[in-house]
């Protein structure tokens, strides 16, 4: 136990000591990995275990909570393709002059072993992009869904090259796997008769890790692609963002042993981290190659930007790549080291620049060439809120109870805003005044300032970061209006009171006040309605509260 102590110290330290900076906590978690490599420390078996946990549970939180219709959509599966296919010859190009010019770790290899180098390096962190994402409460955003539907793709590509490098093919009884879809029928079924307790938490890792990652390990797949999968077949249930939200600090938790296991790899010496530095030089054309192939796929210079940049590093895929040519005597033992110090590298470097915000992106965009709008993708095009007089942003339960009671009992004229187009194309069907939008968005801020009736703006969201920046783009688009905002802690409400909210209420508060209210007056229960089956508590920045 005394073991397991230090480690906790170090790395509690270590986290908390990053955020006293204003850096991510995971930058901290790295950087404890190499420390307690550097003091020595007795190894803990049992922590490898901890980040496999981690990294199943995530994926399978992503398949609850992933359309698999955007893999199909072009801007994903082409890019991705094109990106990995002129990432791997660019890569090997240069890495090949590297080794024209000396760099003593490159010089004598043989150009299969700097191709596989290059593809090691072509791949993008998963849990990096989706905790970035999750913490900045945009996972379901334009960007967001785009970022990890390349993820997605880029995982199955590990897959297949992982079992093409094997040796050997997985079992025929793989082809059983098909069963699974009529199977998560009837497990839908026993998920819905297990309430919303522990029961229901305890379904989850019971099916990310019996028929996602044994059956798959046991078939010859990789297990974490099997949890991927049952998450993907377990979506359409109505509980699935409840489930996953419920899992949420438990793979948080299990995920700080994954980043300290890569700081565990190996001490480097000054050559190696030098090669390393050198592997963070292709960052830039990373990004920059994402962001063109974007801006070609018609999407808005800010979204190519903000995608691009979140998949600006390298990725624990990478290691798994390198470590398969160590194995396989096609590069030496010291590689490994080396990649992990540019994967731990990578991460700081990506939480430095996307910890910039979203207006250091709105003023690159402005600077780019205009976009024809009519052409750009269709959830790219502009919105137009009308002769509206209040503008809810997030048709979650709160948003949605704020548009009824604007409209029903003020009789004002009211549009809801959200970027979730499934739950958009809803809320039309019944009735509502909707339109899809990212409030974080500079754009959609100075679209509503044309309309001049718009004097009210209501941000109904969740996440209090995602409140930030929305009041960040309003204030720069020049709108003079009223601002009301939700909070979930009196902090919270403390910081939007300080920065100009003129209305900022906390959202707890406010059900027992109506909860008061209604008992008072003897209300009979749902004079307000609520929207359960819209709810989705950990979605993004046009989500709900």
């Amino acid at each position: 136990m005394t073991v397991v102590a230090i480690y906790l110290v170090i790395t509690f330290g270590l986290g908390g000591l990053a955020m006293a900076v204003r850096l991510p906590p995971l930058v901290g978690f790295l950087t404890a990995g190499f420390v307690i490599n550097a003091l020595n420390v007795e190894e803990v078996p049992q922590l490898a275990t901890i980040a496999d946990l981690g990294v199943t549970l995530l994926l399978f939180a992503i398949g609850l909570k992933l359309d698999i219709r955007i893999l199909l959509r072009r801007e994903v599966w082409l890019t991705t393709s094109a990106h990995m296919v002129i990432s791997v010859v660019l890569g090997t190009v240069a890495m090949w002059l590297f080794a024209l010019i000396g760099v003593s770790m490159l010089a004598g290899q043989s150009l299969t072993t700097i191709a596989l180098l290059a593809f090691a390096l072509s791949f993008s962190s998963t849990v990096f992009v989706v905790k970035v994402l999750e913490e900045r409460g945009e996972s379901h955003s334009l960007y967001g869904r785009v970022a990890i539907g390349i993820l997605v793709m880029q995982d199955i590509i590990a897959v297949i090259f992982l079992t093409a490098t094997s040796g050997t093919l997985p079992s025929l009884w793989a082809l059983t796997l098909v069963g699974l879809w009529p199977l998560t029928r009837v497990l839908r079924r026993i998920w819905s008769g297990l309430g919303h307790g522990e029961m229901q938490s305890l379904f989850g890792i019971v099916m990310a890790f019996v028929p996602g990652y044994a059956l798959f390990s046991a078939l010859g797949l990789k297990g974490d692609l099997g949890a991927l999968v049952i998450g993907v077949l377990l979506a359409s249930h109505s509980a699935s963002s409840e489930l996953s939200r419920s899992l949420f600090h438990i793979k948080e938790l299990l995920l700080v042993g994954f980043f300290v296991s890569i700081g565990l790899t190996g001490l480097p010496d000054l050559p190696t981290i030098g090669v390393a530095v050198l592997m963070l030089l292709f960052l830039p054309f990373k990004a920059g190659l994402y962001f063109i192939l974007f801006t070609l796929m018609k999407l808005r210079h800010r979204t190519a930007l903000l995608a691009g940049l979140s998949l600006m590093n390298y990725s624990e895929f990478g290691l798994i790549v390198v470590a398969v040519g160590v194995t396989n005597g096609l590069l030496a033992p010291e590689w490994l080291v080396e990649m992990s110090i540019a994967v731990a590298l990578s991460f700081v470097v990506s939480a430095l620049v996307n910890g910039r915000g979203h207006l250091m992106v709105e003023k690159i965009a402005a600077r780019l060439p205009a976009q024809d709008e009519q052409s750009l993708h269709p959830e790219e095009r502009p919105s137009d809120a009308g002769d509206a007089e209040v503008v809810v942003i997030g048709m979650g339960r709160v948003g949605f109870a704020a548009y009824q009671r604007l409209t029903s009992h003020y009789e004002l004229r009211v549009v809801g805003v959200d970027y979730d187009g499934p739950r958009i194309e809803r809320l039309a069907s019944e009735g509502l005044r909707v339109i899809e939008g990212d409030a974080t968005d500079l754009d959609f801020w100075n679209q509503l300032r044309r309309s001049e009736s718009v004097r009210i703006a209501v941000l109904a969201m969740p996440r209090h970061g995602a409140n930030v920046t929305a009041l960040a783009c309003l204030r720069e688009s020049g709108f003079s209006g009223r601002v009301a905002a939700v909070a979930r802690y009196d902090d919270e409400v403390e910081w939007a009171t300080e920065h100009g909210v003129d209305i900022a209420f906390n959202v707890y508060a406010g059900a027992g006040l109506e909860l008061a209210d209604q008992v008072a007056q003897g209300s009979p229960p749902g004079v307000i309605e609520s929207k359960p089956d819209t709810a989705e508590p950990d979605g993004g920045a046009n989500g709900n509260a």
